[in-house]
């Protein structure tokens, strides 16, 4: 079973804005007791907040779908409705998050990070909100917007100051759990270490965390053994520290071979050149290896390594090791710049910015892109011709009409906002002083129909009982007709 997760795919959904309410008023002896439609709740958001009790992404590998709560509906009475509970993940410190191509969003380091991954919904605005004194009492509400979706990959790359590297068995597992109160696995078989262990360093007044990293083999940066997976664990590092062992009996393996191959993956890899080198010779306390680490010694220094010879099992040379760490780490954090404020940035925008684009697209239509239009269609009922209306109006202030008019749309050309698509019928009566008649309706969007109307109809329905004057001329009165009567008998 899988213990430990450093790079998961999580599928997010911010919680949908609630819609707005259309009511009227009702209440004994108060015949206009006006809109009283609430507001929408704003749908919940997805955070991801760095939590120190939690050093892994497996929860995520069982839970990848993650979504937040739903705003609640507005209600009559001016009843707004709730908003909906935003949605804190908990992740360890370290995590970067990046969309599926790659792109880095964040790089949640530091105990309480927090970054806003997916926004919710804003709620819709009921009829009472969107009463004006042209338009007392609307027949439509605002729909809620629906929240972000988005797929992020979260990357975990441990955050210590010294990395120890080596082959597998070289003893980074033993150094580590001799050196702090980490308690890693330990065997006499490679790739006994299949996660990275952290443990802390305490010496004298400094202290500083210690990273094994381990399935680095030839071809690691390539994908071969673990290393690929585990790599991005050293980039935080301040130090490495190459940990060689010296009384390996495997064919072809010496300290100075074994020091190639990982500074070739490491090399591979990229961006760990600037990071200062120590060099631990393990098992001394085994003849062979002891003898080993005497004739490799002075090669070692020429190559301008400093070389510490140590054994996890007497714990020899242990005390000057960590002491050169404390130093190096200590010289890092020294050059490291001073840690500023987060600064507000403010940009305000141009003069001419209108807020949004016209794109004429190669078969003729017209896209408008911008936050705001998109919003407003996205808010529209279409099924409310008021609603449609009020759309109609909002884009006619905000110039959509002009523009497209002088970017050369032509009646009945297709238009597209976000989701949506429109046959243009540019109307004089668009954003004017428009007063709007029935609720639920807009006299602009009524189209001439063939049928007759209801008074037509009766009209015609009374023309057809009445009989024609020449008619009643020409019919016998009562009498005459009772007189023919007698005669025929």
């Amino acid at each position: 079973m899988t213990t430990f997760v450093d790079r998961v795919v999580l599928h997010m959904q911010a919680g949908d804005g609630g819609h707005g309410c259309v009511s009227i008023h009702r209440e004994k002896f108060k015949p206009f007791g006006g809109p009283d439609g609430g507001d929408g709740g704003h749908g919940g958001s997805v955070s991801l907040v760095v939590d120190p009790q939690v050093t892994t992404l497996l929860d995520f590998h069982f839970r990848p779908h993650l979504k937040a709560e739903n705003g609640k509906g507005g209600a009559g009475s001016n009843r707004d409705g709730a908003n909906g509970r935003d949605l804190m993940i908990k992740v360890p410190n370290g995590t970067v998050v990046q969309t599926l191509d790659g792109t880095v969003l964040a790089d949640l380091v530091g105990v309480g990070t927090t970054f806003e991954a997916a926004r919710g919904g804003r709620g819709g605005r009921g009829n009472a909100s969107l009463a004006n004194a042209r338009r007392k009492a609307p027949g439509f509400a605002e729909l809620g917007e629906p929240g972000d979706r988005l797929d992020v990959v979260l990357e975990l790359k441990s955050v210590a100051d010294v990395g120890l590297v080596g082959f597998p068995s070289a003893g980074k597992s033993s150094l580590i759990s001799v050196i702090s109160a980490a308690k890693p696995k330990i065997a006499d078989y490679p790739f006994t270490t299949l996660v990275p262990n952290l443990g802390v360093v305490r010496v004298d007044n400094h202290t500083f965390t210690v990273a094994d990293v381990p399935g680095l083999i030839p071809g690691a940066a390539s994908g071969k053994g673990l290393g690929l997976e585990f790599l991005r664990h050293v980039e935080r590092c301040a130090v490495l520290v190459h940990v060689v062992d010296t009384a390996t009996l495997e064919p072809g393996r010496d300290p100075l071979a074994d020091i190639d191959t990982i500074e070739a993956e490491l090399a591979e890899y990229g961006g760990l050149a600037d990071r200062p080198r120590l060099v631990a010779l393990n098992k001394i306390d085994v003849p062979d290896g002891r003898d080993l680490a005497e004739i490799v010694r002075p090669d070692l220094l020429a190559r301008g390594f400093r070389v510490f010879e140590v054994s996890t099992a007497t714990r020899e040379g242990l005390k000057e090791l960590t002491y050169a760490m404390a130093e190096l780490v200590e010289q890092s954090r020294a050059a490291a710049p001073p840690a500023e404020p987060t600064r507000i940035v403010i940009r305000p925008k141009a003069v001419d910015d209108q807020g949004f684009t016209i794109e004429a697209e190669p078969d003729g239509s017209f896209t408008v892109r911008g936050t705001r239009p998109e919003r407003w269609v996205r808010q529209t009922n279409f099924d409310n011709d008021e609603a449609v209306g009020f759309l109609a109006d909002r884009l006619a202030r905000l110039g959509v009409e002009e523009k497209l008019a002088k970017a050369g749309a032509q009646p009945g050309d297709l238009v597209r906002i976000g989701e949506r698509e429109f046959d243009w019928q540019p109307t004089l009566y668009a954003g004017a002083d428009f007063v709007p008649g029935n609720r639920g309706t807009d006299v602009r969007l009524e189209e001439k129909s063939t049928r007759a109307s209801a008074a037509e109809r009766l009209a015609a329905r009374k023309a057809r009982r009445q009989r024609p004057e020449d008619e009643l001329e020409a019919a016998p009165t009562t009498e005459a007709a009772a007189d023919a009567d007698d005669d025929w008998e």
